[in-house]
């Protein structure tokens, strides 16, 4: 029913074709992960990222907090590059024709992933540089 007990037949059929199954939901986002690592190549960046940081820890010993601080913003940035590829498929299906407000859409969501991948190779840095600063020195002295 829509306001004041009139039926919204819009609202209604729209809220008809929600999936309320948890298994349905569960295909629909590894369809939109696998849609992603099928067009977009910067999800593959990431993933090799998140590969190296993996077998960088296992290999300099990290602490749990270091690998719960990584893990975080591998979530965060891979997060953002699937927000950043559904915002551009949005864009690009409500403006098929060049327009300065959609590349601004897709610029702003763009700078977003960036600035995380940023702040997260800082943090990566400040992690492992110490790490391999001191595995160096163990075959030198």
């Amino acid at each position: 029913m829509g306001l004041k007990g009139k039926k919204n037949n819009k609202v209604d059929t729209i809220k008809s074709k929600k999936s309320h199954n948890l298994v349905q939901s569960f295909k629909h986002a590894i369809d939109g992960f696998a849609y992603t690592l099928k067009n977009e190549k910067n999800i593959k960046i990431h993933l090799l990222f998140t590969l190296l940081i993996s077998i960088g820890g296992m290999i300099f010993k990290i602490t749990r907090t270091e690998y719960l601080i990584c893990l975080t913003f591998v979530a965060l940035v891979i997060s953002l590059e699937l927000v950043n590829t559904a915002i551009e498929e949005a864009v690009d299906l409500a403006c098929p024709e060049i327009n300065p407000k959609a590349k601004i859409a897709k610029d702003v969501a763009a700078a977003a992933v960036f600035f995380a991948a940023c702040v997260a190779s800082i943090v990566g840095l400040a992690i492992f540089v110490p790490n391999i600063i001191q595995f160096i020195r163990s075959f030198i002295w």
